[in-house]
């Protein structure tokens, strides 16, 4: 272990630690308090369930894959207001922000592709988030390490993550909170919930957030609106209706569109300013996300429940973009060109999914049976006004003081017409075979098909797949138990190869097995993992054709690894999270593939809270990895690096709490990302002060 490591691993132990896993499967703020009312206990992975692996209602206990829960309580602790941020704190998940606006996710060493709200897939535009997924909406997150194609059906074997939504309250609650920190950084929220009628039947939630901030990066600044509304109808004793709305209103300027060239003509590497950026002020990345559900949900007197979940979104993007290529020369700092484009898009996604869950008897026991299909078109257009100018950039000397001109666009053109459609059906059973062993054995087949053109490429796909599910969870102990799971993997790929040809799906097979279990009267949750992966056929960038656009490759890849994770609470007022990472992923041929991502990754976080000192808390988290490296002609490498966030937070009164937030507290100078042959420097220290009131 080096010594960089050892000390942030005391950092992160040394202070205070993490909140522990919610209940994941409330319906509301009520089912939450009311579970941590027990008291003196901690609710770890006995008491944690989830859906998000088999569909399944299981707890982490018997859930044959790694699972890792972020909850309310450490997003409000520390301040993760957007996605980005959280996935920073989950053990085995890599956050690549490859540009301001675009950020890639990967977990063992793979592309995550696989989101879901609720359980249901959401899938990104080219497996990318466009702007900052804001977290105002959601309850708690989940993340599924690993193959999950029981509930997904498509992706890599990376993980699956879970957005679980707010949803409306029996009892009336309300709260609102104020954010003020670096770089002008202003942020509201509110949140509003309760019964609409006297009996109770109705309940209604309104959410809204805004965040205005500008930034370290030279021109950059976002105005982010959230708005989330939901209503909830018991219509008999047996029959919830749900329906839900809500959009991300993401307006980004001074953009980046790529990132910075790290090496001058000679290669040697360029020691730019941490604000540094190649956009002008003319640039803009405007993102509307838009998501509405309806739900219906019935349950039967013997425990099976029958739901159906209709979901329409819509991505509507209108980006203008300046992207900077060609090396520096090093005595000038000139010679890096520019090219311009305005990109207005829209992408629409329907997708209908119904399934029917219960217990069922055989054998003298009781097991458990999910039966599911689901189906969804989406539809994408996309436009390109490309400027025909030439964009030479001054010196990058000048680079913050002088900028690149706003060039003229000819027009736009539709460059993308394509539409998805994916059926599927599911099933899985959750067998009880004996008191100390449990199975789950399932399946998922479905059906795409595409048509369509990208980029002056035809779009045709038509794949189908049936791809098994098997796990076992085995008890040794009321305290230990050991897993073990298996499943196929089928990701269909987007890529051309260089006769412009779309890439065949890429197939694989996905394997995990370790140990879950409990201790300190099931306060603390610990877990280890080993798994394997391999991939047939994966997308790997292998050149650009001459207008600029790239072309791929299939590659062979196999990843293989180990994890561990410990979660929970050392004592009623210490709480604890720690993750480790270890990987190795590597070509057909043996040689290292995908150098960018980090091969070993700590995630360490830690709160402690005095109630005789008006509930003050303290708090750290720690996020470590290893080297990485760019793959280019002359690599670039960013060496190891660890970031440590610190909070406090305390009650001014019985409704109001502070809480202070520094973020890099030791103001670390380390590349956002190396997943392309370009980046920008991460945010330098960063200070906040929250006010949170409850009514």
């Amino acid at each position: 272990m080096t010594p960089s490591l050892r000390a942030l691993l005391l950092a992160g132990v040394a202070v205070t630690s993490v909140p522990c896993l919610a209940l994941a499967t409330e319906t509301g703020a009520d089912s939450a308090a009311e579970a941590n009312q027990v008291e003196g206990v901690v609710i770890t992975g006995a008491r944690t369930r989830t859906s998000a692996v088999t569909g399944l209602d299981m707890s982490l206990r018997e859930t044959p894959q790694s699972v890792t829960i972020i909850n309310q309580e450490r997003i409000k602790d520390f301040a993760l207001t957007d996605v980005n941020q959280l996935l920073d704190q989950v053990t085995g998940v890599n956050v690549e922000r490859v540009e301001t606006d675009r950020t890639y996710y990967n977990s063992r060493g793979f592309d995550i592709t696989n989101f879901q709200a609720d359980g249901i897939g959401l899938p990104l535009i080219w497996g990318i988030q466009f702007g900052e997924l804001d977290t105002v909406l959601f309850e708690r997150v989940e993340t599924v390490r690993g193959a999950n194609s029981m509930m997904t059906g498509t992706g890599n074997p990376s993980a699956t993550i879970n957005y679980v939504r707010k949803r409306p309250t029996k009892t009336f609650q309300a709260s609102g909170a104020l954010q003020y920190g670096s770089w002008d950084n202003k942020r509201l929220e509110a949140d509003v919930s309760g019964p609409l009628n006297a009996s109770g039947t109705l309940a209604g939630r309104l959410i809204y957030a805004n965040e205005d901030r500008d930034s370290y990066l030279d021109y950059y600044g976002v105005n982010r609106n959230v708005y989330g509304a939901l209503l909830a109808w018991d219509a008999t004793s047996n029959l919830t209706a749900t329906v839900g709305w809500s959009m991300q209103d993401n307006r980004a300027r001074g953009n980046n569109w790529g990132a910075l060239p790290l090496v001058y003509s000679d290669g040697t590497r360029i020691d730019y300013p941490r604000s540094a950026s190649t956009s002008a002020d003319w640039t803009h990345w405007n993102v509307r996300d838009q998501t509405a559900f309806a739900e219906l949900a019935w349950r039967f007197d013997n425990d099976w429940q029958v739901k159906a979940i209709g979901t329409f979104k819509r991505f509507e993007e209108n980006a203008k973009l300046l992207y900077a290529y060609n090396n520096p020369d090093p005595v000038t700092g000139l010679g890096v060109e520019g090219m311009a484009g305005v990109y207005p898009s829209i992408y629409e996604n329907y997708i209908l999914d119904a399934y029917a869950s219960g217990p069922f008897q055989a054998f003298g026991r009781e097991h458990q049976l999910v039966i599911g299909g689901q189906t969804s078109r989406s539809h994408g257009h996309e436009y390109e006004d490309f400027s025909q100018d030439p964009i030479i950039y001054p010196s990058i000397k000048d680079w913050g003081s002088v900028q690149v001109a706003e060039p003229t666009f000819p027009g736009a053109y539709l460059a993308t017409d394509q539409v998805d459609r994916l059926s599927r059906f599911y099933a899985a059973a959750h067998l009880n075979l004996s008191d100390r062993l449990k199975v789950v054995a399932g399946f998922n087949a479905l059906k795409l098909k595409s048509k369509g053109y990208s980029y002056g490429a035809d779009t045709p796909r038509n794949d189908s797949e049936v791809s098994p599910y098997a796990g076992a969870v085995f008890d040794l102990s009321e305290n230990v138990s050991l897993y073990a799971s298996y499943t196929d993997i089928f990701n269909p790929q987007s890529e051309v190869d260089v006769t412009h040809a779309r890439l065949d799906p890429a197939h694989g097979k996905s394997y995990e097995a370790g140990f879950k279990s409990e201790w300190l009267n099931k306060r603390l949750y610990l877990t280890g993992a080993v798994f394997t992966s391999r991939q047939a056929g994966l997308a790997t960038y292998a050149g650009d054709f001459p207008d600029g656009k790239s072309y791929y490759a299939g590659v062979d890849t196999k990843a293989t690894g180990y994890e561990l994770e410990a979660v929970g609470a050392i004592n009623d007022q210490w709480r604890v999270s720690l993750g480790w990472t270890d990987l190795t992923i590597k070509d057909a041929d043996g040689n290292k593939a995908r150098l960018f991502t980090p091969r070993k990754t700590l995630k360490a976080s830690t709160t402690y809270t005095i109630p005789s000192l008006r509930n003050l808390t303290l708090g750290a988290q720690v996020r470590w990895q290893d080297d990485i490296e760019g793959a280019d002609i002359v690599p670039v490498t960013q060496k190891a690096y660890g970031v440590i966030d610190l909070m406090a937070g305390v009650d001014l009164t019985e409704k109001v709490r502070a809480t202070v937030n520094v973020k890099n507290a030791t103001d670390k100078t380390y590349l956002a990302s190396l997943m392309w042959n370009q980046a920008y420097y991460a945010a330098p220290r960063s200070v906040s002060l929250r006010l949170d009131y409850t009514f």
